[in-house]
């Protein structure tokens, strides 16, 4: 072989090297890629669960939520019988055994609640300790999706309030409500109030007259409260008028003076609400992930009925109207 075939055999193998060399050094990058950026594997305590707990013989609702932060960290949000969602920023979990602890809120004692459980398929269990150190024991399942693959097809509408009678509404314990002139008025706290009838998708018309300083709320379903508070001049939050409570928050502010008469339009389909605001849509199709602090109960597969908040100051109610899907 003369020395020019041999110079150009040497190129070549030098070549070859390079690219074999560039194409490993590309898979071994990918790979690389891959492990630290790849979607890990979901643990069996992740998604969300509707849990009732057992206080004292009666079931009391609640709501948890977790999801992967990064590879190796579980967090999520808790909903406990009242109050809003707390944030959780560990949920320790290893051999389907979970636990975590969150400040208290609206609960008697200054202690963190401490739950623990254990995952068993599609349900859970465990026990709560509260802020003032009761043990409490409670179940939970997996929560409903609740996606509707078609658009509804509504009913008749239903007025709720008419005349001086309140046919379509009891009281949960001891009655403050008034019916007057077709309009719902709680001179003082005290029960809430609730319709007769139950509903699934809807959409429903109400008006609404709070104090200054007052509050109140529409549970629809009787699980995703609508909050209702004096919050005219007030930044958009969580906690104010037109939010889904501790969930969604408005995209604006549109209350009216205190002692005025305010107005909500809302469609709920599934878990997707919209809330039209004294004329203004605030919460265009956003999905409500669970129950809030107040719920009748967790079980968001079934049917449930409008419930108006009482307990936390006076207020009035009009005009209010329900258009079931069929």
């Amino acid at each position: 072989m003369n020395q020019k075939s041999k110079t150009s055999l040497l190129c070549f193998s030098s070549r070859q090297f390079m690219v074999v060399f560039t194409l490993l050094l590309t898979v071994f990058t990918v790979q690389i890629s891959h492990s630290l950026y790849a979607k890990p594997a979901a643990a069996s305590i992740e998604g969300r669960w509707d849990i009732t707990i057992n206080v004292d013989g009666k079931p009391a609702p609640a709501w948890l939520e977790v999801r992967h932060s990064g590879h190796h960290t579980l967090v999520g949000q808790f909903v406990c019988i009242v109050g809003s969602a707390r944030p959780i920023s560990v949920v320790h979990f290893k051999d389907d055994k979970f636990s975590f602890a969150i400040p208290p809120q609206w609960e008697q004692g200054e202690n963190d609640l401490k739950i623990e459980g254990t995952v068993q398929g599609e349900t859970i269990s465990g026990t709560l300790i509260t802020a003032d150190g009761k043990t409490r024991t409670w179940t939970g399942v997996r929560a409903p999706v609740l996606r509707r693959t078609s658009q509804p097809v509504w009913g008749k509408p239903i007025r709720l309030t008419e005349g001086n009678q309140m046919m379509a509404w009891h009281a949960e314990g001891n009655n403050q409500w008034i019916a007057e002139n077709g309009i719902l008025r709680s001179p003082k706290s005290g029960a809430n109030l609730v319709t007769n009838e139950k509903f699934n998708d809807f959409k429903l018309h109400v008006e609404f007259r709070i104090p200054k300083g007052s509050n109140s709320g529409v549970y629809l379903r009787g699980r995703y409260e609508a909050q209702v508070t004096d919050s005219k001049g007030m930044e958009p939050a969580l906690d104010q008028m037109g939010a889904i409570y501790g969930f969604l928050t408005p995209s604006e502010m549109v209350a009216k003076e205190a002692g005025e008469w305010n107005t909500y339009d809302i469609t709920l389909i599934g878990r997707m609400i919209t809330i039209v605001a004294n004329g203004k849509t605030v919460i265009s199709n956003q999905e409500i992930p669970g129950i809030t602090g107040g719920a009748i109960d967790s079980k968001e597969g079934e049917p449930g009925p409008l419930l108006i908040q009482g307990d936390h100051g006076p207020v009035e109610y009009r005009n209010i109207i329900i258009t079931p899907a069929k």
